[in-house]
This record gives structure tokens, C-alpha cells and sequence, in this order.
């Protein structure tokens, strides 16, 4: 059922994390990739909590998989964000959009493979849609991007933190699957994902290794810039795509929440005065149009 409200929730969604990860750019290189998403999970672990605890969602868990939850807070949280952060550093909002557009055929695949799902045709049709339109988008690259881009090297970088950033997210979703069909309460879900990966990250930086520190001096203003971004992501576009597959069918709500390679581009077209290249468009909208056929079929 298409209804303008739920739509318009799930498309504002996709343009909040397209505007978020282009907010994140400049602090994540600033304080590098551990330290900016430590303090992204512990704010955006107390906002979700704050939210679950305001509307009572708390009893919405029955039951905990201590297991599933592991996995899905280590891998799908905490090694999906730093992975996605670090390709943010060296490749860019774009690249890190249409990378992480690898999640749809990557889970498809390990549903395939960890939970019996069946892999269809349009599933294989899909990935194949989304490599053709992530390939043809990478070679779209502009002046600022070749410069960071200075050598194959990099950019296969990029490349592989991408896909391990939508391979880490999108199993860690898969973990916990089976506990949101039985009913749990997805912000309750995503507090203790983030409560969990938050405490993980803070135990972690104890170790006085230098990747482990920030790469810039803190301010007010720099941990604003740095918070913002994880509140348009996990607070504003979570909330509001979840309240399109509430009341909107649920695949097309998921086309409508995958839109963000697209509307990525208007966006770095304002802040950075470089019109994207017909290449570039075309790529971005394949590589959703391929995920729209995994999802919708």
C-alpha cells in the first residue's frame, strides 16, 4: 500500500543519511577513523536508549541472544563503522554511498549461505545491476577525488573498506533478524547494538597505541560536528524509516530508504561547486535500481 506520509518518511530518511555521511567527512579525517566513531556510538548509543526509554520499548524484548547480539554488536557496529568511516576518509561521500549499496546483494548472499533462504534469480539479477552501476560510478571520478585517489592502490582501498563496511553491516543485521520477526522492538534493538559496541569501543581505546588517538585537538565545536552526523543517521533517518515500514509495504519502504547514493550527488554539487558527471548519475541510480530488484521481488 503506497501512502504519501510513510513515502515521504522513507525518502527524507534517505536524503538524512546522505547529508549526514557529507557532514561527516571533514571531522572523521580530522580525528581519524577509531576515534570519531567512538564518540559517534557512545552519543548515539545514549540518544537511542533515551528514545527507547521515553516511548517504552524496553518490554518489547522478550528474550536476548547473548550470541546474535555478539556478533551483530561487534561486526555489524562497531568493525561495519570503522570500516565505513576509514572508506569516508580516503574515498569520499560518494564512493561510500555506492559501496555500502553492496549490502542488499551481501546479505542476500549470506542469507543464502547462514540461513537457508532461497536465492533467487532476481537476487543474482540484482547484484549483478549494483556492481554494473558501483563500477561505472567509480570510474566517474572528480578532480578532488583523483586527488585522493593518487593510485590504484588507494582506490582498491576504498574499494575494500566499502564492501567490508556493507559485508559487516549488513551480517550484522542478519544476527539479529530472528529476534525482530519474533517481535522485538527494533529501537530497543539498535540501544543495545549501540550501548554494547559503544562500551566495546570505549574498552578498546584504553590500549595507549597511537590508532587508538585522536588525530586532532578537541572542541565544543569539533564534537558537535562529529555528533551531528550519528544523530541525522541513528536518531532522525532511523526513526522515520522505521516509521515507513510501519505503515507502507515494507520492500518499497527499503527502495525509498536506499535513495542516498542518489541524493548524495545535489548535495556535494552544492557544498563542493562540482556538478556530477552524467557517468556518475548513472551509476548511482543502477546501483539503487539493483537494489530496488532485490528488495521488491
Amino acid at each position: 500500500m503506497f501512502t504519501v506520509i510513510p513515502a515521504l518518511a522513507a525518502v527524507s530518511a534517505s536524503f538524512g543519511w546522505a547529508s549526514g555521511i557529507v557532514l561527516a567527512q571533514r571531522p572523521a579525517r580530522e580525528l581519524g577513523a577509531f576515534e570519531f566513531t567512538r564518540i559517534q556510538l557512545i552519543a548515539c548509543a545514549a540518544l537511542m536508549s533515551g528514545l527507547a526509554s521515553a516511548l517504552g520499548l524496553w518490554p518489547g524484548l522478550h528474550s536476548i541472544d547473548v550470541p546474535a547480539y555478539t556478533v551483530s554488536v561487534i561486526a555489524g557496529v562497531l568493525l561495519g563503522n570503522l570500516a565505513m568511516i576509514a572508506c569516508l576518509r580516503h574515498g569520499g561521500p560518494r564512493l561510500t554511498e555506492l559501496l555500502l549499496c553492496l549490502k542488499a546483494p551481501l546479505v542476500a548472499m549470506m542469507a543464502y549461505l547462514w540461513l537457508g533462504e532461497t536465492l533467487s534469480l532476481s537476487d543474482m539479477v540484482g547484484g549483478a545491476v549494483v556492481i554494473g552501476g558501483i563500477i561505472m560510478a567509480i570510474q566517474a571520478t572528480t578532480p578532488e577525488e583523483s586527488q585522493q585517489h593518487r593510485s590504484a592502490k588507494t582506490l582498491w582501498k576504498v574499494v575494500l573498506l566499502g564492501t567490508a563496511a556493507a559485508a559487516c553491516q549488513g551480517g550484522g543485521f542478519l544476527a539479529v533478524k530472528p529476534m525482530l520477526e519474533q517481535g522485538a522492538e527494533p529501537i530497543a534493538v539498535a540501544a543495545i547494538r549501540l550501548t554494547g559496541a559503544a562500551v566495546l569501543i570505549s574498552l578498546i581505546g584504553l590500549w595507549p597505541a597511537g590508532i587508538m588517538r585522536s588525530q586532532a585537538e578537541g572542541s565544543p565545536y569539533l564534537l558537535f560536528r562529529t555528533v551531528l552526523p550519528g544523530i541525522i543517521g541513528y536518531g532522525v533517518s532511523s526513526s522515520l524509516l522505521l516509521y515507513a515500514f510501519a505503515y507502507m509495504e515494507a520492500g518499497l519502504a527499503a527502495v525509498l530508504g536506499s535513495l542516498s547514493p542518489i541524493f548524495v550527488l545535489p548535495i556535494l554539487w552544492r557544498t563542493t561547486k562540482q556538478r556530477p558527471t552524467p557517468k556518475a548519475v548513472s551509476g548511482a541510480v543502477l546501483a539503487v535500481v539493483g537494489t530496488a530488484i532485490i528488495v521488491l521481488t
